[in-house]
C-alpha cells in the first residue's frame, strides 16, 4: 500500500482528466471548462449565453487513484441580484465508484452584482480556494468531482497523495441534452441532483449536458455543435426560452426546429433522437411572453417570474407553451415518416399540472430539488427504461 500521508503530487488538469466539457480555455488564473467551442462563442456575443454556458453543468474531473486525500485549487465566480437575498454557493459533489460521499463549497472568487432595475452589473475580484477531500479510503477507486452547476469555475490545481490515471473507456453510451435552464439546473441542489445527471446516473449513460438557462433557443451554432459532439443518444427539450425571451412567431419556429434537426441528423443521421416539449409552467401555457422579473416580488426580497404577453396575440403567430406543445408534436409526426429513428416525449409527463399542484415552482419558472428529482426518474424510465423511447 501506499504510503499517503502528505506525500502531494500535483496532476496538470487535462482533457483527459474532464468529462462533460467540449473546450477548455487557458485563463490568465487557471482552465475554464467551456460547454460551447469558441467558434461558436464568437457568433454571438450575448451575456446571458457568454454566463451560462462557462457554467459547467455537467462538467466533473474523473480519474482513478487510491489517494486518501485530495486538493483542488478553485476559482469561482458568482453572480448575485441587488435587492434579493444572496444565493448560496454553489456545491462541489465528490463520488466514489458512483456513490456520492461528500460535498462542499469554496469560498473567496469572483463576484458579479446585477442590478436588475438598473441594468447595470459590476464585477469584484477574488482570491482562489482549495477544496479538500479526506479519509477516501486506499483503495483504487473511481473518483468523479462534479463542478457547480451554477457558477462559472476555473481549475487551477489538482493534488492527491497517491497517483492520478484517466479513467478507461467504459463502454457507457454518451448521451448528449440540449435544453433550458431547467436542463441547466436552475433550483436543483447541487450537480448531480439536477434532472439531467439524475437521469443519467439511473440509466448508466455518460452525460453531456448543454441545458442553457435562458438560451435554448434554436440558435444554429448549438445545432452545429451538437452535429459535431460524438453521442449515441442525443434530446432536445424546447419551448420555454422561446416563449419568455419572445424572440419569433410560429412561421419562425416551425422552420427553426426543421432547421435544427436537419443541421443535427448531418452528424447523426440514425442515432436516436428524442424531441422533448415544455414542462408546464402557469404563466407562460396560454400567455406568451417576453418573461420578466416580479420586480414586486424582487422589492420583497424575493427572485419570482411573470408573463407580460396578451394572450390575444397568438392570434397573430405568438408563441405559447400550449402552442409549441402541439406545433412539436406534429412536426415529429410529420418526419417520422422518414427518419424512424425520431420521437417525441410531451414534457407534460415529466412535469404536468398535477406535479404543479404538488410541487410548484418556487419562482414560478424552475422546478425545487424534489421536482427535480421526480423528472429525473421519470425521464429516466421514459427513455432509458425496457422498450423506453431511446430504444429505437
Amino acid at each position: 500500500m501506499p504510503n499517503h500521508q502528505h506525500q502531494w503530487l500535483t496532476t496538470p488538469i487535462s482533457r483527459e482528466l474532464l468529462r462533460g466539457a467540449l473546450e477548455i480555455e487557458q485563463t490568465g488564473r487557471g482552465l475554464m471548462p467551456h460547454r460551447l467551442p469558441a467558434r461558436a462563442r464568437a457568433q454571438c456575443t450575448d451575456s446571458q449565453l457568454a454566463m451560462v454556458e462557462s457554467q459547467p453543468s455537467g462538467v466533473r474531473l474523473a480519474f482513478r487513484t487510491q489517494a486518501t486525500d485530495i486538493e483542488v485549487d478553485v476559482l469561482p465566480t458568482r453572480y448575485v441580484y441587488a435587492g434579493a437575498p444572496s444565493r448560496p454557493a454553489g456545491v462541489y459533489d465528490l463520488l466514489i465508484d458512483g456513490r456520492l460521499v461528500c460535498q462542499t463549497s469554496a469560498d473567496g472568487g469572483d463576484i458579479v452584482t446585477v442590478d436588475m432595475a438598473a441594468g447595470t452589473a459590476s464585477k469584484r475580484s477574488g482570491a482562489l480556494d482549495t477544496l479538500r477531500f479526506s479519509g477516501l479510503g486506499g483503495h483504487d477507486k473511481r473518483v468523479e468531482i462534479w463542478l457547480p452547476h451554477n457558477e462559472t469555475t476555473e481549475l487551477v490545481a489538482l493534488r492527491t497523495n497517491a497517483r492520478v490515471e484517466p479513467v478507461a473507456g467504459d463502454g457507457r453510451k454518451v448521451w448528449l441534452h440540449h435544453g433550458s435552464s431547467i436542463s441547466h439546473g436552475s433550483n436543483g441542489d447541487s450537480p448531480t441532483s439536477i434532472w439531467p445527471a439524475l437521469a443519467a446516473a439511473l440509466g448508466d449513460v455518460e452525460l453531456v449536458n448543454l441545458g442553457f438557462g435562458g438560451s435554448a433557443l434554436l440558435d444554429p451554432f448549438t445545432a452545429r455543435t451538437m452535429r459535431d459532439v460524438p453521442a449515441d443518444l442525443i434530446s432536445l427539450k424546447i419551448g420555454i426560452n422561446l416563449v419568455n425571451t419572445d424572440v419569433m412567431r410560429l412561421r419562425a419556429f416551425t422552420s427553426a426546429v426543421h432547421g435544427f434537426l436537419d443541421t443535427i441528423r448531418d452528424g447523426h443521421p440514425v442515432t436516436p433522437l428524442l424531441v422533448i416539449s415544455p414542462l408546464y409552467c402557469p404563466i407562460h401555457e396560454d400567455t406568451p411572453g417576453p418573461g420578466a422579473f416580479d420586480m414586486s416580488a424582487l422589492a420583497a426580497g424575493k427572485i419570482s417570474f411573470r408573463a407580460t404577453g396578451d394572450p390575444a396575440e397568438r392570434k397573430a403567430g405568438k408563441l405559447t407553451l400550449t402552442v409549441i406543445r402541439e406545433e412539436l408534436r406534429r412536426i415529429v409526426q410529420q418526419r417520422e415518416a422518414d427518419d424512424p429513428h425520431l420521437r417525441y416525449l410531451d414534457g407534460l409527463e415529466l412535469y404536468g399540472e398535477r406535479d404543479f399542484t404538488e410541487l410548484p415552482l418556487p419562482d414560478q419558472l424552475h422546478p425545487d430539488g424534489r421536482a427535480h428529482r421526480r423528472i429525473g426518474e421519470r425521464f429516466a424510465r421514459l427513455a432509458f427504461g425496457h422498450d423506453g423511447l431511446f430504444s429505437v
